[in-house]
Formats: structure tokens, C-alpha cells, sequence
């Protein structure tokens, strides 16, 4: 049975909500992540602007199809840097760098760095939407006979990107996401690709037929660093041997040591088939050795085949990049909830201790599920830590929990690692409460 070092009730009173005004904007529909979308799409509200008036991008001469083709390369290039890893880090390494006497709501809101997926939805929408119009001027063009580039092949061309493009907004929409998580990644991935050389081949078509000299054309450069973006973590994909320690049927403790020793925080993508389906776990690094362990749980049909099969080795690709928790750096303490087997993003921020941290974790049977050295590490580090056996006493109300062990410890911050569902009521309970609190927004 687990021993609980600190075990707090639940009768804790909750403060009262905000007010209706402050709860609407921390209301999920009003999150960053939306207003970063909304924001790239009213942004794209100006150029439209300008195209209908001065710009003169419609007339009856007919359409300034490179203007058009340059708005859209534009927001298809925003959507695609912003999900690049070195630049993510980068989001993230500019957001944690004030100090904690900076006002609080000011952390705050610079703690919603990871809320930078709208951008990348925003860039996606407005470029779909530009390209669309593109590719009206080019049959309006074609069919008039007015040239200016809309020859057959570019035209088939972008027929075949419209209907690429729409299979990839489809399938990203979040129900079908949610339901059909394996046929949106294989979608993003194969069409994704087949867009990215759909897009060379109607520039070059496109130059060569408006007499544009290739090598000074913006639109090539653009498309030369969308390129090198998306190609630099295959650049870095490798086979890997791993060790793997399965402390139970339902969690496996996976140990690397290939040369690579992430940064606390971070995370790594792993595959057992490269070309088909990739999953990311919290790396754990051990202050002072070398290599990480991944945590990985027993959650779907990947995670279980991999942990029954304890395979030898496996993928990983792409640079490292930094996850949800780096963000206590801007709070002078925080209080991590976890339930099962969230504890491991949890992990390598607790071990490293670069910030007062107080843990409250739920899990079934933490030692028989997690293994006696696993426990036995994280009370060596949190000997105060709240540990919630689910096999004994049911499912707590993680709110109360989570308040309470922020009162008690004077945090500033609540940091929760769960499944959507309850992450986002630990969340959203929180911050309708007055009280910071940051969870994985489940946008990948």
C-alpha cells in the first residue's frame, strides 16, 4: 500500500468564482490558443483591405494572382515555422526569461507560451482561404484567356492542392481529430508532403510562365526555409537501442543513453514504424548522469503492444523541445497534480528542483503500478507530496486537492498533467478562481 507522507482531505472550501466578466475570458472557447487564431486571421484583414482597395488585386483587367499566391505562401509559412521545434524552444525560452517580481498577470500570461498552436491554426485557415482565392483568379484567367500564369499545369496543380489541402483542415477539425487521431497524423504527414512539392511544382510553373527569374523569386526562398523546417527533424531521425524497465503490466520505464541528455522539461518523439505513427513522452533526465527515461503507460493500442512487447530498439527524430512545465520558472512556487502516469513530465522538474514545488498525485497503487525505485526516487525529493491511492479510496475531486495543497504550500501556480478532461477541469476550476494554472491544450 502506498504511504502517504502528507494527505490532504477534501473538505476544503473552494473561494468563490470570479467575476462574470473575468470568468468569460478564462472560459475554454476564449483561451489563448483561440485568440492567437483569431488574431492571425484579423491580421490577414489588412492585406485583404488593401487588396480591395489600393492594392487593386481585383479588377476588371482581372486578378494579381502573385499578390494573391504571396498572402497565402506567407500564412502557410507562419503555420508550419511555429510548430518547428527550434522555434518552439525559442517561444519558450523568450517567455520564462522575466523574473518573478514581474507583476504576476503579466506571468500569467506569458505562461500560456504553449498556447502557440493558434498561430499555427490561424496560419493554416487564412492560408487556405488566400490560396483559395488563388486558385479563383487562375480559372477566372484560364477561362477569359487573360494569361498572367494560369496555364493548364498550374492549374491542375493547384486543383490537386485545394483537394490536399481540404483533407488536411477536414481532418484536423478536433472531433475527427479526437476519434481518428491515427488517420490525422497520417493525413498531415503523406499530404503534407505531397503539398509541400505540389507547392514547388506550381512555382516554378508559375515563374516560368510570368517570366520570374527563379532565383531571385521571394516565393522560392519562402518555400526553401517551409522546406528546411519541416525536413530538420527527419534529418535526425536514428534507431536507438532501449532499455526498458516494466514495473507492472500497465507502465514500462523506457532508458536511453545514445549520446543525447535532454534538458528537464523537454520531450522526445519515439516510432517503432517512422513512416506511420509517432508518440512524444516527458524526457527524464537524472541531474548528474547521462541519458533520460521516458514513462510511458499503458493507454491505447501503441503503448500497449510496446509495453507487452518490450521492444530493443526504437526511433526517435527531431530536437528536443520544451514542454508545458517549463513555465514554473516564472512563479517563486507551484504545485504539480498529476494523475497516473503524468507524473513523468512531472518528474524531471521535481528532480532538478529549480523551483519550490509541491506534488499531489493520484494514481492506482503508486508502488505495485510504478515500482518500489521509482516511488522511493520522487518521496526522496518531495517527502511531502500527496499521494492519492484511487484503489482505495475512489476518485478524489482533484479540484479541492489542488486548491487546498496551493493554499497550505503559498503557491503561485498550478501546473496539472492528466488526461484532457480532467486537466482542463483542474485548469479551468483554478482560473475561474483567480488562481494561475497551466495544462496541455491536446492541439497536436
Amino acid at each position: 500500500m502506498t504511504t502517504t507522507h502528507a494527505d490532504l482531505g477534501t473538505n476544503v472550501e473552494l473561494p468563490p468564482p470570479a467575476s462574470p466578466l473575468r470568468r468569460a475570458f478564462k472560459h475554454p472557447r476564449l483561451m489563448h490558443y483561440n485568440r492567437l487564431a483569431a488574431l492571425v486571421l484579423a491580421a490577414n484583414l489588412v492585406p485583404l483591405a488593401y487588396g480591395l482597395g489600393a492594392g487593386g488585386w481585383w479588377t476588371r483587367g482581372g486578378v494579381d494572382l502573385r499578390a494573391l499566391s504571396y498572402a497565402a505562401l506567407a500564412n502557410v509559412a507562419l503555420a508550419v515555422i511555429v510548430r518547428q521545434q527550434y522555434v518552439i524552444n525559442l517561444f519558450f525560452w523568450i517567455a520564462t526569461r522575466p523574473p518573478t517580481s514581474w507583476p504576476l498577470k503579466i506571468r500569467w500570461t506569458l505562461g500560456k507560451v504553449y498556447h502557440f498552436g493558434g498561430m499555427h491554426v490561424g496560419g493554416t485557415v487564412a492560408g487556405t482561404l488566400w490560396f483559395l482565392a488563388l486558385v479563383g483568379g487562375l480559372t477566372h484567367h484560364a477561362a477569359r484567356d487573360l494569361g498572367g500564369g494560369a496555364t493548364a499545369g498550374t492549374l491542375a496543380v493547384s486543383y490537386a492542392l485545394v483537394g490536399l489541402l481540404a483533407a488536411m483542415v477536414v481532418t484536423a477539425l478536433p472531433p475527427l481529430r479526437a476519434k481518428h487521431h491515427d488517420v490525422f497524423e497520417r493525413t498531415h504527414r503523406f499530404a503534407g508532403w505531397a503539398v509541400l512539392a505540389l507547392f514547388w511544382a506550381q512555382t516554378i510553373l508559375f515563374a516560368r510562365a510570368t517570366g520570374q527569374d527563379l532565383a531571385t523569386a521571394p516565393s522560392v526562398w519562402v518555400l526553401s526555409v517551409i522546406t528546411f523546417s519541416i525536413a530538420l527533424p527527419w534529418l535526425r531521425l536514428r534507431r536507438v537501442p532501449v532499455v526498458l524497465d516494466r514495473p507492472s503490466s500497465h507502465v514500462v520505464l523506457a532508458h536511453f543513453d545514445h549520446g543525447v541528455t535532454p534538458f528537464a522539461g523537454s520531450s522526445t518523439a519515439v516510432s517503432r514504424n517512422p513512416l506511420l505513427e509517432w508518440h512524444s513522452f516527458a524526457n527524464v533526465p537524472s541531474p548528474g548522469r547521462s541519458g533520460f527515461r521516458l514513462t510511458i503507460s499503458r493507454a491505447g493500442d501503441w503503448t500497449g503492444s510496446f509495453i507487452d512487447d518490450m521492444p530493443s530498439h526504437v526511433w526517435v527524430k527531431g530536437i528536443t523541445t520544451a514542454g508545458v512545465a517549463n513555465i514554473e520558472t516564472l512563479f517563486t512556487k507551484v504545485v504539480y497534480v498529476a494523475t497516473g502516469s503524468g507524473i513523468g513530465p512531472c518528474l524531471p522538474h521535481l528532480l532538478a528542483q529549480e523551483v519550490p514545488a509541491r506534488l499531489v498525485w493520484s494514481a492506482r497503487r503508486h508502488r505495485e503500478t510504478f515500482g518500489d525505485a521509482l516511488l522511493d526516487e520522487i518521496l526522496s525529493v518531495q517527502p511531502d507530496a500527496v499521494l492519492w491511492d484511487t484503489a482505495d479510496r475512489g476518485k478524489p475531486d482533484m479540484v479541492r486537492l489542488a486548491y487546498q495543497a496551493y493554499e497550505e504550500f503559498g503557491a503561485e501556480a498550478v501546473i496539472c498533467i492528466s488526461n484532457k478532461k480532467l486537466t482542463w477541469q483542474v485548469v479551468q476550476g483554478m482560473e475561474r478562481r483567480g488562481i494561475p494554472a497551466f495544462g496541455a491544450i491536446w492541439d497536436s
